[in-house]
This record gives structure tokens, sequence and C-alpha cells, in this order.
């Protein structure tokens, strides 16, 4: 390829720059510009890998261009700040799995629990910033394009394929949750019972499908990531105030001494616990996943580089980390023994301290608008997954409202018929970590890094070998915690 760009190092903060004029890359007129596809290839220096186009300049020095504001979108690269997308990043990984840890945290106790909440945050940290080097490496735009880069078509449909299953299953859990806390379970006192007696809300089915068509619909139907930056940061600010209240109460009640001793360690003393610790580990690695989002979030990122979106990847690494270690403990510290798969609904009796009733409707309501507010972010990259599945080299969604306005109500009805059929959210999280969620966060990223390291992307040594172990310890976990699912199933019908 004729070319005067040229891949720029690793750590650079600009991913393309030009041979003879570096300073000058946006300089001059923006002509004598053709369409490239990737499929032709030009000395080598890309190689095909879908319907994708690459902006070649065909003519001399004289005009040059930033590649990369082409690349994406056919636009310039403006968008949202480091703010708006670590709301964005933050938002898709703390949703219904932080309901989830507190109940991870009863099974294998307070020092593990800790460790893995860590050590898992830190992994995902790690695949993020490599599934960024990795897209800028490819020039892709979305996970899908960077696994078809390395691995080939069949591998970009699995991968999409996950994505489809994993996040049509965490939106189909937020619904779940919005059903039991609203309006209560075999076991729980739903909050509008609490609030106004028995009536027409007592229908579950029926108040899910009042919050779908009324609050989520409208939020859905957008077609910019960018454009949820306020309802993300929103929903973060009103996680934060759930961890807050859950933590200053499970204070007080330790220092009034109304708390039990918690488990430090896993229990290993019969068969039902040691099964429940072969799914509980791919429930925690479901927490971190938010891998799916991360190109379209870089996308619109403003003056993106790879650099500016592994700060964004950093900071809401250690927010996420910092609030699930708070409500994971917190959380178990209050109910102890009997806290649930989704510690929400545990939240409707009384706390033993003053104003309990109206603490436990701030926690439920507040989180229920979380949900809500986190619901279309998550939507927005199923949505993108399954329109590259079903209608590669189409338009894109944003030029198409028609096909986004059909794909959007499609998927909220499959989603919202879904939540009707699946009893609880720790069924649901335990089979998508240990299969999609796994895959997502922790197999196809150092997979692709090891298969594309042979092709120029540079890995050192050492970037190899924990891309080699990240690999080998996901295939294990997917695969006991698969397992442990099947028994823990065959368990409870025998």
């Amino acid at each position: 390829m004729d070319s005067n760009y040229s891949v720029v190092p690793k750590n650079a903060d600009v991913e393309l720059q030009s041979r003879n004029d570096p300073e000058n890359i946006r300089s001059g007129q923006k002509t004598h510009i053709k369409l490239q596809n990737f499929d032709e290839e030009n000395d080598g220096d890309f190689k095909g890998y879908g319907d994708r186009n690459v902006l070649v300049d065909d003519h001399d020095d004289d005009h040059e261009f930033d590649i990369d504001d082409y690349l994406i979108k056919g636009q310039p690269n403006t968008g949202s700040g480091i703010s708006g997308a670590v709301f964005n990043l933050a938002t898709t990984i703390i949703g219904a799995g932080l309901m989830a840890l507190p109940a991870t945290m009863k099974v294998l106790g307070v020092v593990v629990g800790l460790i893995l909440i860590l050590l898992m945050g830190i992994l995902s940290e790690i695949s993020v910033e490599l599934l960024v080097r990795l897209s800028v490496f490819c020039k892709a735009a979305s996970y899908g394009e960077v696994v078809q880069f390395a691995l080939g078509r069949p591998a970009k449909i699995l991968s999409e394929i996950c994505i489809i299953i994993n996040n049509a299953g965490v939106l189909v859990v937020y619904l779940i949750i919005v059903g039991d806390v609203m309006s209560g379970s075999l076991h729980h006192i739903g909050v509008f019972d609490q609030w106004l007696g028995n009536g027409f809300w007592d229908h579950r089915k029926i108040l899910i499908l009042i919050v779908v068509v009324i609050f989520l619909a409208p939020l859905c139907v957008l077609d910019r990531i960018e454009s949820l930056s306020m309802t993300s940061a929103a929903s973060v600010a009103l996680a934060v105030v759930f961890v807050v209240v859950c933590f200053i109460v499970a204070f007080i009640k330790l220092v009034e001494g109304k708390i039990n001793p918690p488990r430090m360690s896993p229990d290993f003393g019969s068969t039902t616990a040691i099964l429940d610790l072969l799914v509980v580990i791919p429930i925690m690695s479901n927490a971190y996943v938010c891998h799916f989002n991360v190109q379209p979030i870089y996308n619109e990122l403003e003056g993106r580089s790879p650099k500016k979106m592994n700060l964004v990847g950093r900071i809401t690494t250690l927010l996420c980390i910092v609030v699930y270690s708070s409500t994971a403990i917190s959380g178990y510290l209050l109910f102890g023994k009997d806290t649930e798969g989704d510690v929400l609904t545990n939240f409707d009796k009384d706390l033993g301290i003053s104003f309990s009733s109206t603490l436990n409707y701030i926690v439920r309501v507040g989180y229920i608008f979380h949900l809500v507010l986190v619901f279309p972010v998550v939507h927005f990259s199923l949505r993108q997954a399954v329109d590259a599945l079903f209608f590669e080299g189409a338009a894109p969604l944003v030029e198409s409202k028609k096909r986004s306005l059909a794909l959007t109500v499609m998927l909220l009805v499959l989603i919202y018929f879904g939540s009707t059929m699946i009893p609880s959210i720790w069924t649901a999280f335990k089979f998508t970590g240990a299969t999609t969620a796994v895959s997502l966060g922790f197999i196809f990223p150092p997979l692709v890094a090891l298969r594309l390291s042979k092709q120029g992307l540079g890995l050192s040594l050492g970037e190899k070998f924990l891309s080699f172990v990240m690999l080998v310890l996901a295939v294990a976990v997917s695969i006991v915690g698969v397992i442990g699912n099947v028994y823990s199933l065959r368990g409870k019908s025998g």
C-alpha cells in the first residue's frame, strides 16, 4: 500500500502519524481520497477482515489527513470526555452483578472473597487495556472486528453470539430484580405492597411491562452511547448511595454488637458447599465484564488515544473495586447466612436500627432507578451485536433509524418474555458467568493477542506469558463452572 502513514509504537498518544510531517497530520485539504477495501492486499500492509473500508491517500504528500478520524463512523473525532467515558464504562460494569456479590461472599468467606474481588478487577483491567491495544492495531470499530482480524469470521460470529447471550441475560436479570423488588416474590414483600397494599401491582408481569414501555423504551431508542453519559453518571451516583447506606447500617450494627461473626474462609464440609464454590467464581468474573462496550466508548472518546482510554479503564476499575468490596462485605454482614442471591430482596425486613423502613425504601427504590439507567447502556451493545450478526454490510444503525427502532422493539419484547421465564438472578448469572462472560472478558482478548503477536503486535515476553496464564485460567474456570452448574441442577432435580 503506497501510503504516507505508519503504525506508531503501542505507548504513543496518537494511533497513526505521517512519515514526512508528524506535526501536520490534520493540515491540508482532505481531497484525492478513495475507498480501499481491506480485502484487497496492498503490499501486505493490511489483511482483509470483512467489508469494512479504510480511507487511503491515493495522491502525493500535499494532502495529508488523520486516517483515524474517518475510520469510524465517517466523522470528526469528537465525543465524550474522560468523565463521561468513565461513567459509561462503570455503568456497564456496576449492574445486577453488584446484587450477587454478598451471596458470593457468603460462600467464599470474607478473606477469599475480598482477594477474588481485587484479583478479578486487576485481570479485567489488564484485558481491557489489551483489547484497546488490539483495537488500535486492527483499526477495529467493534469487539467482533478485533476477533475476526485475528481468528477469522467464524470466531467473530461466536464472539457476537456471546455478546448477545451475555447482554440479553444481564438485561433479563435487571427486569427480574425490578419485578422482585417492586411486586415482591414468594418469600419477600414488594415495595408497592408495603406502600399501597394489594393491587394490580402484585402482578409482576404487568409491572415489568409498564416499566419497559414507559421508562426503558425511550432511553433504548437513542443511537449513540455518548447520549447516555448523563444517565450513566446518575446511575453510578445511585449505586454509590446504595453502597454508602449499606456500609453505614452495617457499621452501626457492628458497633452495637448486633452482627454475628462472619465466615472468613470457604466451607468445604459438604457436597453442596463445594458445588457452590464451583459456580461462585464464574459469577464473580461476570461482575467485571464490560469488554463489549470498550470499542463504542473508545470510538466516541474526545481526542481518543490508547493512553487516554487506559486511564478511563483504570479509574473505572478502582471505582468498581471499592464499590464491590464495600457492598459484598456490608451486605454479608447485615444478613449473614440468610443473604439471598439478590441481596436487594433482603431489604424488606427490619434492619434493627432507627429509620429502618426509610432506609429500606431508599436502598431498594434507588437501586431500581439505577438499573433503569444502566439498562440502555447494556442494550446499546446488544443491539449493535445483533445488527452486526444479522445485517453485516448494511448501513450503520445511526444512518438507519427504521432498522434501529425495529431491533430495539424486538429485543425489548424478547427480554421481557425472558424475564417472565427465568426464576432468579442466581440461575442466570451462574450460567452466563461460566460461559459467555468468561469468554468475552478473559478468553478472546488473550487469545487474539497471542495470535496477533505473530503478525507484528509486538508483545513482550512478559505480556505473552500473562496472556497465556489468563487464557488457561479462564478456560479452567469456565469448565469447572459449567460442571458445577450441571451438578447443582441435577442435585435440585433429584
